[in-house]
């Protein structure tokens, strides 16, 4: 299975739950899930953004390897799960023609529609993005368990 996980530039949110996301898998013994990212307005090429790549460090996870990737059609036509981190990625998705495989990770997960979105910590203090980790790890164990993982 080929989970892809979709946000905006594609060096904050996405970054951060595809590092998180692959090593829950592996725990949970999920040999046969691959898990990347992409962004709907990624600057192809370009590094993890400061604070995704130090509180990140802070928790175990090395990002300083991960490049950007722009959402083409062909990724969204190879991957089998989609989740966006908020409604314009959603919609992007969609427009790619990933409607049947696309959802918000939120929801995904388990979490309500309101509460479907991660919100983007992109130009803000380090303390937002301890907050986006927070938030993604309170929700990665819902995903994980709907991959087939169990827990």
């Amino acid at each position: 299975m080929k989970v892809l996980l979709v946000c905006t530039g594609n060096t904050c949110r996405s970054p951060m739950a595809e590092a998180m996301l692959a090593k829950a898998v592996t725990e949970a013994g999920l040999k046969d899930v691959q898990v990347s990212s992409a962004g709907i307005g990624a600057w192809e090429g370009a590094a993890a953004s400061e604070g995704a790549l130090l509180v990140m460090l802070e928790r175990g996870f090395d990002l300083s390897s991960h490049r950007a990737h722009q959402l083409t059609r062909e990724m969204v036509d190879a991957s089998d799960l989609i989740l966006a981190m908020g409604r314009p990625q959603l919609a992007r998705i969609r427009e790619l023609g990933g409607a049947g495989r696309a959802h918000l990770l939120g929801e995904f997960a388990g979490r309500s529609p309101a509460g479907g979105e991660i919100r983007d910590p992109y130009g803000t203090d380090l303390d937002s993005y301890r907050e986006t980790f927070r938030e993604l790890n309170e929700i990665l164990p819902g995903i994980v368990r709907r991959l087939g993982g169990g827990r």
